[in-house]
């Protein structure tokens, strides 16, 4: 009871505010949700009272008095560090050290370089510094403390590649520049979460959705129809499934402002080159078979073997096609658009520069070329961070 006493003489309110009476029990349950960690929000939720006035009651009291920080298990105690500075200056291996402290090898290697003054130079009192220091928080994010990498991320994102990727060709392009190096996950935090907010937040809208905060995507719709003499996906050569053989196509529409206009779009399983098509003057079954054929037809014959697209109605002259071109058309099954994955993939990329709503009939054969280059010059982890121009590059010199 005497401490309740105490707390209740240092409780700066005994009187009436906006919200009502706050009593000595419930100053007493606001110390000890805040002392356990609770936002000072949740802690004036809990007493019924206004934020501002706890905060206020807060500065009257001094404010409170957080716990003791309790050493982790995990790290190192400062007895432990003593045995290290004392078995590195004995001469004895780290791996010694490490058995007989019941530690990783790797914990021991990493504390004594974390010192940075190696084996001779470690003591216990630098390594209980550098980890004091290490521990301090809130810590400067890496891309606020290397502006020549954030200016690297940040030209990267201009030119609309993920995060993903900048990360991977950062590590290839600065190889034995480790300061230069930067996890996907720490760009998109960056861009997301305010109070790591390094990055500019405008260069969000450069990600492929656009988006000012992570959300899932949905799937894209898939046409249906009846296609007389189609040949489903089950007899398409083994071939084009394991894209081991360039040549080997997947197509669909990426369909603009309430279905009135389109645009086609081609990619090579193997490399995953892009091409789009033209369709000014609608989406057809013509109109897109004599894109499909014009596109096409400027291929080497070793590189046009097959093509895989959905039940849509837009090709309901794929037989006449197949006849022009000597390339055989297989459709998926009804709703599988995970059948055509490199395409849908593709469609998602492309709704990054043609968003749903939009109006496709206005846009130029070169406005089209120029969104293709720009997704054959990404780099693409599926090919070892090589840019599907480099790999289909390659498949036409091999023709050659």
């Amino acid at each position: 009871m005497r401490g309740r006493e105490r707390i209740r003489e240092r409780c700066p309110v005994e009187s009436r505010g906006k919200l009502g009476r706050m009593s000595g029990e419930d100053w007493l349950e606001v110390r000890r949700a805040v002392a356990a960690g609770q936002t000072q929000e949740e802690a004036a939720r809990a007493a019924g009272v206004n934020e501002r006035t706890l905060q206020r009651l807060l500065r009257r009291a001094g404010g409170i008095r957080r716990p003791a920080l309790v050493r982790s298990t995990l790290r190192l105690s400062v007895a432990e560090r003593e045995e290290v500075s004392r078995g590195v200056q004995a001469g004895e291996s780290l791996r010694a050290i490490a058995r007989r402290l019941g530690r990783a090898a790797s914990t021991i290697s990493r504390e004594v370089g974390r010192a940075g003054k190696g084996r001779e130079g470690y003591r216990a009192w630098l390594g209980e510094a550098a980890a004091a220091r290490a521990s301090r928080r809130p810590k400067q994010t890496k891309l606020l403390a290397q502006p020549q990498l954030r200016q690297e991320v940040e030209r990267r994102l201009l030119r609309c590649w993920s995060p993903q990727q900048i990360a991977a060709t950062l590590k290839r392009d600065f190889a034995h520049q480790p300061q230069m190096h930067v996890s996907h996950e720490t760009i998109y935090r960056s861009l997301y979460v305010q109070t790591r907010g390094s990055l500019r937040k405008e260069l969000a809208a450069y990600l492929r959705t656009g988006r000012p905060q992570r959300r899932p995507r949905g799937r894209a719709s898939v046409l249906s129809g009846q296609l007389p003499g189609r040949v489903m996906l089950s007899e398409r050569p083994p071939e084009a499934e394991s894209r081991a053989v360039p040549g080997h196509w997947e197509g669909d529409l990426l369909v603009g402002k309430q279905g009135k206009s389109a645009i086609g779009t081609l990619v090579e399983r193997r490399s995953r080159y892009v091409m789009l098509l033209h369709l000014p003057e609608g989406r057809t079954a013509p109109h897109v078979r004599e894109a499909l054929t014009h596109q096409l037809g400027q291929l080497p014959d070793a590189l046009r073997r097959t093509l895989t697209w959905d039940q849509g109605k837009e090709m309901a002259e794929h037989v006449r096609f197949t006849i022009d071109t000597d390339v055989q058309v297989y459709f998926c099954d009804p709703h599988s658009p995970w059948q055509r994955g490199s395409n849908e993939n593709t469609n998602g990329l492309l709704r990054q520069y043609f968003p749903k709503g939009m109006d496709l009939s206005g846009l130029s054969r070169a406005q089209l070329d120029t969104v293709a280059l720009q997704l054959n010059t990404r780099p693409r982890q599926t090919l070892d961070w090589r840019t599907p121009a480099e790999v289909f590059a390659q498949s036409v010199a091999m023709t050659g």
